[in-house]
């Protein structure tokens, strides 16, 4: 495609509530509460991450930026080629702890590059140069505006409790998924975010490194619009050693089944940008849309390399405990759009929260090996 074929970025494109902060302000207010409370609902005496709750490992890594990309894609950070190291971090989706079963398919790959040049977007720590992508194994959410997500989070956070009444706990939380509990005329039901949300809860339960992770909302790509993604690489993807899961086998699936593929070998990513090209077809707002690829394919960009490493050990979790990812923690050239991109900044009062009561650092780290220092094997 051509340069003009591809939508370009304006602040006009983005459609935010005119009651956005006293809609933040609340969302803000259930997500701090819910850390607060989380030591003793969550039954750890920790806090824990209100979203990603389970983290099936925390992980080494090195990001290359690639040459030759087309100019429309080589956009900010993508522009500039070279490799810097990262870490990533493996995880549920979900907002609890439990068994694997419980918890379901739906998988987090948040990624931390560091060496970074630019300012970031959180004011807080401009000068940390860090990036983050947080991406999930769905290219959908489940939300399409701060007012659904007010009400969308609670139900979804209650879930266990809805379906621990079988067949009529689960209608009753489609009907207030749909109705808001009760409180949305019928003109604004929330049929589409029904319907994501559905599907989000039939994501089929799948070996992390045999997935592509998604940013679900889209992001500024320097002059354009755009999405991106993560997928694994097919000649990383040939060797796996686990191709089916069982998560009723244990309590614990996903977590074995990473150590078992990174003590075995090295593991490859895609890092991939998907420009839009129409904003109906490909909108900033509606979250609940799938971009097609036949419309506007995904060019890859970059490639993760995961090396071979040894992350079983207790303190593997542990290590990373203290880190906090955001689609916030971007340069200006790819910051999020859209109004639920928005209500996602608030991670950052959740993570200070959290570290707050775990008495951990609330400052970035400044390389992987400050994190994770065990050595990572040689070779493939």
């Amino acid at each position: 495609m051509m340069s003009s074929d591809f939508v370009r970025y304006a602040p006009e494109i983005e459609s935010i509530d005119p009651d956005i902060d006293e809609l933040l302000a609340q969302v803000i207010a259930w997500w701090e509460n819910k850390t607060r409370e989380s030591p003793k609902t969550e039954g750890t005496g920790r806090a824990v991450r209100p979203a990603h709750a389970k983290s099936y490992g925390f992980v080494r890594a090195d990001v290359e930026f690639l040459d030759d990309v087309p100019a429309a894609y080589a956009q900010g950070i993508y522009s500039k080629p070279g490799r810097h190291d990262a870490l990533i971090r493996f995880s549920s989706a979900n907002g609890h702890l439990g068994a694997d079963a419980l918890l379901g398919g739906a998988l987090g790959f948040a990624i931390k590059i560091f060496d970074v040049e630019g300012t970031s977007l959180l004011e807080d720590e401009p000068d940390a140069h860090t990036f983050d992508l947080v991406l999930k194994n769905n290219p959908i959410f489940l939300a399409n505006t701060a007012k659904h997500y007010l009400f969308i989070q609670e139900i979804v956070d209650n879930a266990p409790s809805y379906l621990a009444r079988g067949k009529a706990g689960f209608r009753e939380l489609l009907t207030a998924f749909l109705t808001g509990n009760g409180t949305l005329e019928q003109s604004e039901w929330a049929w589409e975010e029904l319907f994501a949300f559905v599907r989000l809860a039939q994501t089929p339960a799948t070996n992390p490194l045999l997935t592509p992770y998604w940013t679900m909302g889209a992001v500024r790509h320097g002059d354009y619009v755009a999405k991106v993604r993560v997928a694994p690489a097919a000649e990383s993807a040939a060797q796996a050693i686990h191709r089916e899961l069982d998560l009723a086998s244990g309590s614990d699936v996903f977590r074995p089944v990473l150590v078992d593929e990174l003590k075995a070998h090295a593991f490859d990513f895609d890092l991939q940008v998907q420009l839009s090209t129409d904003l109906n077809a490909m909108p900033v707002n509606d979250l609940t849309v799938e971009w097609p690829e036949k419309v506007s394919p995904f060019v890859t960009v970059g490639r993760v390399r995961v090396p071979r490493q040894d992350i079983s050990g207790p303190g593997n979790l542990e290590q990373g405990d203290a880190l906090a990812f955001n689609q916030w923690r971007v340069t200006a050239e790819h910051r999020p759009l859209g109004e639920i991109m928005k209500v996602r900044r608030i991670y950052s009062t959740s993570a200070w929260v959290r570290r707050t009561l775990n008495r951990q650092p609330q400052t970035e780290p400044t390389s992987a090996a400050s994190v994770l220092p065990t050595k990572v094997h040689a070779g493939t």
